[in-house]
């Protein structure tokens, strides 16, 4: 059995994946934390990180172990609130992944709010344009557009989300107008890069019968400043046309879509209560900012 010290110096290399990050998280100096990760290795019998020089990766033995050591690191947490009397507020390290459509546009607001409520919860937002790997530990939980398979991973639903056609009117001040789909034809469109599309959810243009994208991007928010600067038509989430003054939506009754947020995370960390707390007021968050956004337009 190792003691906490261990594990919690452990974790904090598994988050920041470089010693000087869990130094620096830590106060410690890094050659410190590379020594007592040696002596954590040699006690277990196995080595817990490959290093690199783009730092340190988990291992198979480490993925393991983190499961013990989170659960450690909750009882401790829990031991610290009662004790102060501070049960009602979060702290310590909480990473979360989501689509870079999610992340940029409806998570900033609500981290904001969640940081002011609980000073001592450090809060990260892991913005990738592909589906957080949970079981690599690269976030604590993460936000979907579908529900995952893995049976180790429990989700539920936050919010339905909706997207619609739109494009600048600068663009559109230029062309004649667009009444029905067959007006889309000839017009510059802007969307995924199709052979990097990570979900179905997020093949919006197949549904349109639109094959040739003129302007591509892996990434939701570059497509949105692409509709900004006038470069052509494509999806874009009605949450987010709010952060792109001179950008309407086209065609609202002939071409809408209904998707979902799932917020996923592993299911055993349903019995950690710092993770339940905090999942629940992520979900109401998000759903707040979501309904907010959309009522904006």
């Amino acid at each position: 059995m190792q003691s906490w010290d261990d594990l919690r110096i452990f974790l904090s290399v598994t988050r920041n994946e470089t010693l000087s990050g869990a130094g620096k998280a830590l106060r410690m100096d890094p050659a410190t934390v590379g020594r007592r990760i040696a002596r954590l290795e040699e006690a277990v019998g196995q080595a817990l990180f490959v290093k690199s020089p783009q730092g340190y990766a988990m291992t198979d033995a480490a993925t393991r172990l983190v499961d013990h050591a989170e659960r450690a690191e909750q009882a401790m947490q829990g031991a610290r609130s009662v004790l102060t009397g501070d049960a009602e507020t979060l702290s310590g390290q909480i990473r979360i992944g989501a689509p870079d459509g999610c992340a940029n546009f409806v998570l900033p607001r609500v981290f904001a709010d969640l940081s002011k409520a609980n000073p001592d919860l450090d809060l990260q937002i892991v913005a990738l344009p592909r589906v957080v790997n949970l079981s690599r530990r690269e976030a604590d939980m993460a936000i979907t557009v579908s529900p995952p398979t893995a049976s180790r991973l429990s989700y539920k639903r936050i919010t339905d989300y909706r997207l619609h056609l739109a494009a600048s009117d600068t663009y559109l001040s230029t062309l004649p107008p667009i009444t029905s789909l067959q007006d889309l034809h000839g017009h510059r469109i802007v969307g995924y890069i199709p052979d990097m599309i990570f979900d179905k959810e997020l093949d919006y243009l197949s549904d349109l019968t639109l094959d040739r994208v003129a302007l591509a991007s892996n990434s939701a928010s570059v497509q949105l400043q692409l509709l900004r600067h006038h470069g052509g038509i494509g999806i874009a989430h009605d949450f987010a046309l709010p952060f792109a003054p001179g950008v309407r939506r086209l065609l609202i009754n002939e071409v809408s879509f209904l998707r979902s947020f799932y917020l996923v995370r592993h299911a055993e960390d349903r019995r950690l209560d710092r993770i339940s707390r905090f999942a629940n007021a992520l979900a109401q968050g998000v759903k707040a900012e979501v309904m907010r956004l959309e009522a904006l337009l």
